[in-house]
């Protein structure tokens, strides 16, 4: 477990770490493609950890507004066709990888931002932190399961976008 189990905190270190991994998969001094795997097995983990663990428990709060925490589900899915469609680019640092990825940096940008500003924001005003803390833990633990469980391979986002 992280120094924090604050799962706002938590939440926004992913993102943070997403965007740095859109930079290395720009470089063409890096490595893309292990950024790319790292970044698949982050997007997927994390989305369905939220999906799971956080955005049900978020639902209860009267001042945090469901429309938004269903809207983010949403972008979860877009997230992952866009991934899908990187991953399946065939050259690395061709054209088309550049496409896919600006797509997917667009589609993943545009939800962290919504996220942070409208069901992040609202976490932290109206939940208790003893509560996030408990989501945090939750977060983390399904988290790392899915990590571990590899669930950023070609095959499970595969699955994952046409479930």
């Amino acid at each position: 477990m992280p120094e924090t189990s604050d799962v706002v905190e938590l939440i926004l270190r992913d993102h943070r770490r997403m965007e740095d991994l859109f930079r290395l998969m720009r470089s063409v001094e890096d490595d893309r493609g292990a950024a790319l795997r790292e970044f698949s097995d982050l997007l997927i983990a994390h989305a369905l950890a939220e999906e799971s663990k956080v955005y049900p428990a978020l639902k209860r709060y009267k001042n945090i507004d469901d429309d938004e925490v269903e809207h983010g589900e949403d972008e979860h899915d877009e997230g992952n066709k866009a991934l899908l469609e990187l991953l399946q680019v065939e050259e690395i640092g061709g054209d088309e990888w550049d496409e896919k990825l600006e797509e997917l940096v667009e589609a993943v940008t545009h939800h962290a931002d919504e996220e942070e500003r409208t069901i992040l924001n609202g976490a932290r005003e109206n939940v208790p932190m003893e509560r996030r803390e408990e989501l945090g833990a939750a977060f983390w633990e399904e988290r790392e399961r899915l990590l571990k469980a590899g669930c950023g391979s070609l095959d499970n986002v595969r699955k994952i976008v046409e479930s």
